[in-house]
C-alpha cells in the first residue's frame, strides 16, 4: 500500500501508545494495536520474517524489504522505543505516587476496547462465546497470581523477553505483568532507565524471537478462525480488568532486590474500603471517562478515514 509521510507519523504514534500501554503492567501493546487497526498488518509483517532469507536470495534487498513491510516496522518500533525510553520514568513516577489515577485511565481505556473488539466478531455462535469465557477466565486467574523469585542471569532475562513479548502481543494479557509474575519487571525497567545494554540487547533478542515465532500462530488463527479468535481476544481484555482495577488493599509484602518493601500480593476493594491513601475517587471517574473516550475517538477517527478513502 502506498502511505505519505503523514501516515507513517502517525504508525510512529500508534507505537508510542503500544510502548507506553507495555510498561504498565496490566496494559498490552496488543490492544492498543487492535484498536489502532493495525494489529493484523502488525502480525503478518513479523510473520513475513520467515522467508525474508529466500527474497533476499533471489529479488535482492529491496523487494526483501518491501516483502517485510520495513517501512511500516520501522516507523512502529521507532515509536515504541522512543516510547520505552522516554516515558519509563514517568510511568515509574505514576504506578508509585499515582497509582490510582493511572489505573483508572487504563480501566476506562480498556472498557472502551472490550466493546469495539468484541463488535468484530460476526456471528456470536457456542463457540465465540466459549473462547470468550475461556479467555475471560484465563487471564482473570493469571492476574490473581503473585509474583515469583527468578534469577538475574542473562539466559533467564532472554526467556522472560520471549515470554513477555508474546503476551504483549496479545489484546489483554500484559507483557509488563508477566515479567512482574517473573519477579523481572523491576530489574527490566531498572536496566531501561540506567541503559545497561547487556541486559537491554538480552531481552530484546528474546523478544525478537518470541515475536518471529508467536507471530505465525496468531496470523493463522486471524486467517482461519477469526471470530473465535477475536472472542478469544476480547476475553483476554475482559479478564484483565482483575489487574488493572484501581483500588486494591495490599495483603502480602515482599522486599525488592533494593531492599524496598513492595506489594506481592493485592486485592480489589471499592473505594470506601481502601485502607492506605485517599480514594480520590472524583479524579479516577474523569480519568476512565477521557481514557474511554480516547478509545471512542480514535474509533470516530478511523470510521472517517475509512469512509473518505
Amino acid at each position: 500500500m502506498s502511505r505519505t509521510t503523514k501516515d507513517y507519523i502517525l504508525i510512529g504514534l500508534k507505537g508510542m501508545a503500544m510502548g507506553a500501554a507495555d510498561i504498565v503492567p496490566g496494559v498490552s501493546g496488543g490492544t492498543i494495536a487492535l484498536i489502532a487497526g493495525i494489529y493484523e498488518e502488525f502480525l503478518n509483517s513479523l510473520k513475513s520474517f520467515s522467508s525474508a532469507l529466500l527474497v533476499l536470495k533471489n529479488d535482492g534487498i529491496k523487494a526483501t524489504w518491501k516483502h517485510v513491510n520495513g517501512n511500516f516496522l520501522v516507523a512502529l518500533f521507532g515509536g515504541i522505543a522512543v516510547s520505552l525510553l522516554s516515558l519509563v520514568k514517568f510511568i515509574k513516577y505514576a504506578l508509585v505516587e499515582h497509582p490510582i489515577l493511572l489505573w483508572s485511565f487504563f480501566f476506562g481505556l480498556i472498557i472502551a476496547s472490550v466493546y469495539f473488539v468484541g463488535k468484530q466478531v460476526s456471528k456470536w455462535d457456542i463457540k465465540s462465546l466459549l473462547a470468550l469465557l475461556l479467555g475471560t477466565v484465563g487471564v482473570f486467574l493469571l492476574t490473581s497470581l503473585g509474583p515469583a523469585e527468578t534469577p538475574t542471569d542473562l539466559w533467564f532475562v532472554f526467556i522472560a523477553g520471549m515470554l513477555a513479548i508474546c503476551a504483549m502481543i496479545l489484546p489483554g494479557i500484559s507483557g509488563a505483568f508477566i515479567l512482574v509474575l517473573l519477579g523481572k519487571y523491576a530489574y527490566v525497567i531498572e536496566a531501561l532507565s540506567d541503559f545497561k545494554f547487556s541486559v537491554i540487547i538480552t531481552f530484546g533478542l528474546g523478544c525478537i524471537t518470541g515475536l518471529l515465532s508467536f507471530s505465525h500462530f496468531l496470523s493463522y488463527m486471524l486467517k482461519k478462525h477469526f471470530n473465535i479468535t477475536i472472542a478469544l481476544l476480547t476475553g483476554f481484555m475482559i479478564g484483565s480488568l482483575n489487574k488493572i482495577w484501581p483500588w486494591k488493599n495490599t495483603l502480602e509484602t515482599m522486599i525488592d532486590r533494593h531492599g524496598e518493601v513492595v506489594p506481592k500480593l493485592q486485592e480489589n476493594v471499592l473505594p470506601a474500603n481502601l485502607e492506605i491513601g485517599e480514594p480520590q475517587v472524583l479524579f479516577a471517574v474523569l480519568l476512565a471517562v477521557a481514557g474511554f473516550a480516547l478509545i471512542f475517538g480514535l474509533e470516530l477517527f478511523a470510521q472517517k478515514k475509512e469512509s473518505a478513502s
